[in-house]
């Protein structure tokens, strides 16, 4: 399993870097969303796990680059405010799978990042886009 780890403080990306590759799976420690950003449009990844609030760049520029490059790409993210506490980053980014503290165990992080990159996002429907909404079955 192939995992990248956006985290603007470096000592707990590499603690988390650390703890996912005893697990047996293969980590880039990325510092910035524009280092992320690069990175993604040349590697495939499983998971991403994503600070929400990086020092440089933009989480949200991150994940939605992510969906457009890899959409079966699964986003954990992981942040020390109370931002989007309320659950609302899912149904900002599709692509979400889980919101952690930035203080959770790094066992518990491993076993959600190991969840995730077994488990395939949702299906991805796009609707029509050549038909007109009249040629659909029950439209007036």
């Amino acid at each position: 399993m192939k995992v990248l780890i956006v985290e603007s403080n470096g000592e707990l990306g590499a603690l988390w870097q650390r703890h996912l590759r005893r697990h047996g799976m293969t980590t880039d420690l990325i510092l910035s969303g524009d280092e992320a950003t690069a990175r993604i449009e040349t590697e495939d990844y499983d998971v991403i796990v994503l600070d929400l609030v990086l020092e440089n760049g933009s989480a949200f520029a991150v994940a939605d680059y992510a969906r457009f490059r890899h959409p079966r790409t699964n986003i954990i993210f992981v942040t020390d405010t109370a931002f989007f506490s309320d659950g609302s980053i899912f149904a900002l980014i599709p692509n979400a799978r889980a919101f952690l503290e930035s203080h959770t165990p790094p066992e518990d992080l491993a076993a959600m990042v190991e969840y995730y990159g077994r488990s395939p996002p949702p299906n991805l429907t796009i609707p029509p886009t050549s038909m007109s909404y009249r040629a659909l079955p029950g439209a007036r």
